[in-house]
């Protein structure tokens, strides 16, 4: 018997489906119902959609892979640097999904870095080379809070335990494997002189607070080179009144 062919304006090129009751060696086609077609068109076209969905996931993940790795150690990458490569949802659920499998480590939201791969394996970046790295991709002053500036420059012994830093940007905690970094907003007089050393003094000097600020200064006052100490009474207009208050005379009696 022949069956006839239906055409399905629907595409190119018309669907059929093999008659389960044929027992030729070729087969046949039967004709089924238009509605039944359409519902077979319907169920093709998505399972192609799928498949090309799956090769852009991947074509994605290759691209953000190779950015990674041609960045250096704490490098950042943000999901708004491969939006020509994609939407936006596709490219966070790709970033989502690195993360998940180790690839990336998420830092914060919306902020990816790769593991670094050493001599003895992979491991998280480095706190300094991520910190770098937000100055630079976000325009962000960040420096070390005082208690690390006063054990730095010796005026206490006591070590931090906890990794935290100062930014002149939002207040956030950065996750490197199982360590976490804070990042906390500071007023603008504590990023005064950024990483130099007369900076330094004057985070130093706002953890010690008033009462141990003067015997800090007049130990400082032996250590530190004459440039410092002029940009540090060159900024007493921005300090708190204590602190001017304590530079001032430390100057007066040096």
């Amino acid at each position: 018997m022949i069956w006839p062919k239906p055409v399905l304006a629907f595409g190119e090129s018309p669907f059929y489906v093999r008659d389960p009751g044929s027992r030729g060696l070729g087969g046949s086609f039967a004709a089924i119902g238009r509605a039944r077609l359409l519902q077979i068109a319907v169920c093709q076209i998505l399972a192609y959609t799928s498949d090309k969905g799956a090769m852009t996931m991947s074509h994605l993940a290759e691209n953000i892979l190779s950015a990674a790795r041609a960045m250096p150690e704490g490098g950042l990458l943000s999901p708004k640097e491969f939006l020509h490569l994609g939407s936006r949802a596709a490219i966070d659920k790709t970033l989502s999904r690195l993360a998940q499998e180790g690839k990336l480590l998420r830092v914060s939201r919306g902020a990816y870095v790769a593991p670094h791969q050493g001599r003895f394996g992979s491991r998280p970046p480095s706190t300094e080379s991520v910190v770098q790295a937000i100055e630079a991709s976000c325009g962000e002053t960040v420096v070390a809070n005082g208690a690390a500036e006063a054990n730095a420059l010796g005026l206490t012994t006591q070590v931090p335990t906890r990794e935290v830093f100062l930014t002149s940007g939002a207040s956030r905690t950065l996750h490197l494997g199982s360590r976490c970094v804070e990042l906390k907003h500071a007023n603008r007089w504590q990023l005064l002189l950024g990483k130099r050393p007369a900076g330094k003094v004057i985070r130093a000097l706002s953890w010690l607070g008033p009462e141990s600020a003067p015997a800090a200064l007049k130990q400082l006052r032996a250590k530190l080179p004459e440039s410092e100490w002029e940009a540090v009474r060159g900024a007493r207009a921005a300090l708190p009144s204590w602190m001017a208050k304590v530079v001032s005379e430390a100057m007066a009696h040096g």
